[in-house]
C-alpha cells in the first residue's frame, strides 16, 4: 500500500475524475476529440486548483523566506516537505505508482507559481522532475515502483546525474565510464553541477558503455538508476553559485561505484536517446519557472513605479517608465504561450522539440531581459540588497544556461527548422 500525504490526497478528492497517466491520455485541456474547437485559452477546474494552491504556497510561505535562504544559502528542507504535503512535488509520477499521473501542462502551471516566490526553491523541485523523467519515459514496471514509488512514500529527492567538468551541452563528450562485469556494472568518473546530487536518494546516470570513441552517441552510452548511498560515491562540496542559492549544486566522483544490471534503463546502449528524450517533457517546464520569476520582476517593478515620484509624480507616469513596463508585460505573456504550446503538444503525444526549445530559449532569454530592466526601474534601490529584484537579476541567468544553454537551444531550433523544410 502507497501512502499519500494529506495534501496530495486532499488534491486528489478534489480532481480526481480528471486525472491520468502522464503516458496515457492527453492533457484535459488538449481536446483532441472535438475538432474545430481551436485553442482554449480557459483552464480546467482540476488546472486552476493546482494552479491556485502552488500560488498560496508561494506567496504565504516561499515568498517571506526566500531572501533568507538565499543570504544563507541553506536547502529550503522545510519548504520542500511542504510542497510534497501538497502534492506540489512529483507531479509526472503515474498513478500506478501512487503518483499524480499529471500532464506537462499541469506541471507548468505549478512551477510558474513556485518560481514567482523563490527559483532556487523552484529549481530543487523540478529537479526531481529532470532526475525521474529517464525513469518515467523508460523505465519497466520494477523500476517503476521501486524508484518512483519511493518518492510518493516521503519527501525524498532524486537527481539527472549526466554533465561532467569537460561535458555540457555537449553530452556525447561523456567520459564516465560502466564496465560490465557479471550480473554488475563498474563505473568510473566524476559528474559535474549536479543538482540535489548531494541531497538525492538516487541518480539517473549516463554513463559511456562502448569503449570505441567513434562509437556514435545513440549507441556509446547507457542510462542507470544509482542509489546514492553505493559504495564509491563521493559527494564534493556545495558550489557557490551567482543565484538560486539555496539550491543544492554539487559535484559528484564515482570510483568503482557497483550498480546491478537490473537498473540499466531499456538495454545498453540506449542511454543517450532516453536522456535526451527527457528534455522535451522538461524544457518546458524550466520555461515556466523562468516565466514566473519575469512575472515575479514585473510586479515588483509595477508596484515601485506605482509609489516612487520624481519631478512631482509618480515615475510610471513617465513615458520612458511605462513603456519599459509595457514591453515587459508583452515578454511576459508571450514566454507563457511558449511554454504552454510546448506542454500542449507533449500531452497531446505528439514529438514536442522544437517547441521546446523555442519555449526554453525565449523565456530564458525573457526572464533576464525583465528582471534586468526591472533593476533599471528600480534605479539605485534596484543594485541593493534590501530590494527584492537584484535577487531576482542573479536568479534569473541560469535559465539561459542549464538544461541547455540558450545558443544549443538555437542549435536544435535550427535542425528542427531546416529538418522541415528538407523534407
Amino acid at each position: 500500500m502507497i501512502f499519500l500525504a494529506p495534501g496530495l490526497r486532499l488534491l486528489r478528492t478534489l480532481v480526481w475524475p480528471g486525472w491520468r497517466s502522464c503516458s496515457s491520455t492527453p492533457a484535459q485541456n488538449v481536446q483532441l476529440n472535438k475538432p474545430g474547437n481551436g485553442f482554449s485559452f480557459e483552464l480546467t477546474d482540476e488546472q486552476k486548483e493546482f494552479q491556485a494552491t502552488a500560488r498560496k504556497f508561494a506567496l504565504e510561505e516561499i515568498i517571506p523566506v526566500a531572501a533568507e535562504y538565499d543570504r544563507t544559502g541553506e536547502y529550503p528542507v522545510p519548504l520542500i516537505k511542504r510542497a510534497w504535503e501538497l502534492g506540489l512535488m512529483n507531479s509526472h509520477i503515474p498513478e500506478s505508482c501512487g503518483g499524480l499521473g499529471l500532464g506537462t501542462f499541469e506541471a507548468c502551471l505549478i512551477t510558474e507559481e513556485l518560481a514567482y516566490g523563490c527559483t532556487g526553491v523552484q529549481t530543487a523541485i523540478e529537479a526531481n522532475s529532470l532526475g525521474q523523467m529517464p525513469v518515467i519515459i523508460a523505465g519497466n514496471e520494477q523500476q517503476k515502483k521501486k524508484y518512483l514509488g519511493r518518492m510518493t512514500e516521503e519527501p525524498l529527492m532524486c537527481a539527472y546525474c549526466v554533465t561532467e567538468p569537460g561535458a555540457g551541452s555537449d553530452v556525447a563528450g561523456i567520459r564516465t565510464r560502466a564496465e560490465r562485469k557479471g550480473d554488475e556494472y563498474v563505473i568510473n568518473g566524476q559528474k559535474m553541477w549536479i543538482t540535489n546530487g548531494g541531497k538525492a536518494n538516487w541518480y539517473f546516470l549516463l554513463a559511456r558503455t562502448d569503449p570505441d570513441p567513434r562509437a556514435p552517441a545513440s549507441k556509446a552510452f547507457t542510462g542507470f538508476i544509482v542509489e546514492a548511498n553505493s559504495p564509491g560515491i563521493q559527494i564534493g562540496r556545495k558550489e557557490l553559485n551567482m543565484g538560486q542559492r539555496c539550491s543544492d549544486t554539487r559535484g559528484i566522483v564515482f570510483e568503482d561505484v557497483r550498480v546491478p544490471k537490473e537498473n540499466v534503463l531499456i538495454a545498453e546502449g540506449a542511454g543517450f536517446k532516453i536522456a535526451m528524450g527527457a528534455f522535451d517533457k522538461t524544457r518546458p517546464p524550466v520555461a515556466a519557472g523562468a516565466v514566473g520569476l519575469a512575472r515575479r520582476a514585473l510586479d515588483e517593478a509595477t508596484r515601485y513605479a506605482l509609489e516612487r515620484k520624481t519631478f512631482g509624480k509618480p515615475i510610471v507616469e513617465h513615458q520612458a517608465v511605462a513603456f519599459l513596463l509595457a514591453e515587459m508585460a508583452m515578454k511576459v505573456e508571450l514566454a507563457r504561450l511558449g511554454y504552454q504550446r510546448a506542454a500542449w503538444e507533449v500531452d497531446a503525444g505528439r514529438r514536442n522539440t522544437f517547441y521546446a526549445s523555442i519555449a526554453k530559449a525565449f523565456a530564458g532569454d525573457v526572464a533576464n531581459q525583465v528582471a534586468t530592466d526591472a533593476v533599471q526601474i528600480f534605479g539605485g534601490n534596484g543594485f541593493n540588497t534590501e530590494y527584492p529584484v537584484e535577487k531576482l537579476m542573479r536568479d534569473a541567468k541560469i535559465y539561459q544556461i542549464y538544461e541547455g544553454t540558450a545558443q544549443i537551444q538555437r542549435v536544435i531550433i535550427a535542425r528542427e527548422h531546416l529538418g522541415r523544410h528538407k523534407a
